[in-house]
């Protein structure tokens, strides 16, 4: 796995959101200011500088544009080397990918023992959504991974209360201090730290009514400490890079009314925090526009997170993911195990499903993690025959992954045409966020040096940084535009117009990274 991400981390450009987080990420650790991309909180961009450290990085403290402006000027117009930069900024995320692969082989073995581990760490290792997300530095995988670690430091608080409840409140913290979305599951961690108090706690023998209020009261009062330290994490987290909390709120906030204003309100939080769950509760009612097996949609769909799981999981992990769920519920030792393991990935997939973006599988990259750890229920089966097609499943998960390398972003599994065909039924982060433009300057220079380029590029890369000298097709009288048309899948998937007539006039001749097709037109 570590392997996997390096490479692919060196090989891909910034994809649509990395040069915000690296630009902002500079601006924490060198301007103290919580201006720039307020809608996150800062922790993951503090991780993300923490591999910048490691560089001569120029910032130009001057420069007045939007943060998307900034990542560009960061990137490519500043002097920087947009390669090493965005290496270092991925190293942590890389090394935080790997630790998470620690927690779910620790909580694997936890509920089913060594066998279950290493199916569970197995998965999580060869899950290409994982190693794709989790090469980039973006704040999808670290949310979710402290997450998953807050859940799991609730199950072993089962018999280490003391210990187990303040680290599980301070990982809980980390993933709120990273991305807002994981806030709906805080109130069912909590109730999970009363069930874990009370089960620490409860005598052999049972006690009577008054013994058990008191009991019940201790736990929840353990809860709420719980939560306390997560609140004070993520106002460390702020503090950090700027102790004196000087905020002025950006323009682009929106005014938000009804239950969710008054929950953005209420919060116990910075008011920068506050500012931009604003801005997150304002992207909510913006119109998207999606893309879902050839249909291109405005709006969302309830059901695009489970078909898009669908197509970019590997089978065999399908399979897997459908057996230890099965076991978490039915088998008796495990059964303790499925509000832990089961209920807060449900209740984030659920509400994931009613996001206003259908934007990709990233969204729900908590659910390659948490059902690794169901998975490992598979291996409590007594038959030799279930040992042996869990190892089958195993192993057709490897060599699925492995098929994929180095494209993991496109992938898609074999019962869907592999990653070669994800462009036909998926768009955005799911296959092209703008990662292969590097990959194009190569093939373009190997295989049509001196041909005239038009070039359609959905990304935050800078065509001309990487040697590619390329025109707009769509600002030129179609009758002009002959030679290579070079097009991102996503601008393919959503052509309308002047796009779309030049599509349906060429011929698609190359593919670069499954990201990029290569038309002619004559």
């Amino acid at each position: 796995m570590a392997v996997a991400m390096v490479t692919t981390a060196v090989e891909q450009t910034p994809t649509i959101d990395e040069p915000v987080y690296v630009a902002t990420a500079e601006v924490h650790l060198k301007e103290r200011s919580l201006r720039p991309n307020p809608e996150h909180p800062p922790l993951g961009k503090l991780i993300i500088a923490s591999g910048l450290v490691f560089t001569d990085a120029r910032l130009d403290s001057g420069f007045a544009g939007s943060q998307q402006a900034l990542g560009r000027h960061l990137l490519y117009e500043s002097g920087n080397d947009p390669g090493q930069l965005m290496l270092w900024a991925r190293l942590p995320m890389i090394v935080l990918t790997l630790l998470f692969g620690l927690v779910v082989l620790a909580f694997a073995r936890d509920l089913t023992g060594p066998a279950g581990g290493l199916v569970a760490l197995a998965l999580y290792a060869f899950s290409p959504d994982v190693i794709a997300n989790g090469s980039l530095a973006t704040l999808d995988v670290p949310a979710a991974g402290f997450l998953l670690t807050s859940v799991w430091l609730l199950w072993r608080a089962r018999r280490h209360p003391r210990l187990c409840l303040p680290l599980a409140g301070v990982a809980l913290g980390a993933a709120a201090a990273t991305k807002m979305s994981v806030l709906p599951v805080v109130p069912v961690l909590m109730l999970l730290g009363v069930l874990s108090f009370w089960q620490a706690r409860r005598p052999s023998s049972g006690p009577d009514v008054r013994a058990r209020l008191r009991l019940l009261a201790y736990g929840v009062a353990a809860a709420v400490g719980m939560a306390l330290v997560a609140v004070a994490v993520v106002w460390a987290t702020y503090l950090v890079v700027d102790p004196r909390l000087r905020w002025v709120q950006p323009e682009n906030v929106p005014d938000i009314r009804g239950t969710r204003g008054r929950v953005a309100a209420w919060l116990p939080f910075p008011e920068p925090y506050r500012d931009g769950m604003r801005i997150q509760f304002g992207f909510e009612y913006d119109i998207w526009k999606g893309f879902l097996f050839g249909r291109l949609y405005e709006g969302s769909l309830w059901y695009y997170l489970p078909v898009a799981l669908l197509v970019k999981t590997p089978l065999g992990m399908l399979a897997l993911w459908l057996g230890g769920a099965v076991a978490v519920l039915t088998v008796r030792r495990l059964r303790p195990a499925a509000p832990y393991v089961l209920v807060p990935a449900g209740i984030l997939l659920a509400i994931s499903m009613n996001g206003a973006r259908d934007l990709g599988v990233r969204y729900a990259v908590f659910m390659p993690m948490f059902l690794a750890v169901a998975a490992a229920g598979v291996a409590l089966s007594r038959r030799r025959a279930a040992h042996l097609v869990t190892a089958a499943l195993v192993c057709f998960v490897a060599v699925s992954s492995l098929r994929t390398y180095p494209y993991y972003l496109p992938y898609s599994n074999e019962a869907f045409g592999g990653p070669s065909k994800t462009h036909l039924r998926l768009h955005d982060s799911n296959v092209d966020w703008g990662q292969d433009l590097g990959r194009l300057a190569g093939h373009l220079r190997r295989h049509h040096s001196g041909e005239r380029v038009w070039l359609v590029y959905k990304g935050a890369g800078v065509p001309a940084a990487y040697g590619i000298d390329a025109s707009n097709p769509l600002q030129a009288p179609l009758g002009e535009v002959h030679g290579l048309l070079v097009v991102s899948n996503s601008s393919a998937a959503k052509a309308d117009g002047r796009l779309a007539a030049l599509l349906d006039t060429s011929t698609p001749v190359d593919d670069v990274g499954h990201s990029i097709t290569v038309y002619r037109r004559r």
